[in-house]
């Protein structure tokens, strides 16, 4: 897998080696981890709205 360095405060350093040492992960699984988890959070805000009026035509549309 290729990699790059990302830049974050001192203080984010330490709390992400620190939640890697706890999960007994490495930092970069630990970083891979945390992206997943916020991508799924935010799928989950935008499935959380009630659909439009168009998407709720399409959901009940008569497919037979």
């Amino acid at each position: 897998m290729r990699s790059t360095s990302v830049r974050v405060s001192c203080d984010t350093h330490v709390a992400l080696k620190q939640l890697a040492a706890d999960l007994g992960m490495t930092v970069g699984d630990t970083v891979d981890l945390a992206v997943r988890r916020l991508i799924q959070n935010q799928m989950a805000r935008e499935l959380a709205v009630p659909p439009d009026e168009e998407e709720t035509r399409w959901l009940e549309a008569d497919l037979s």
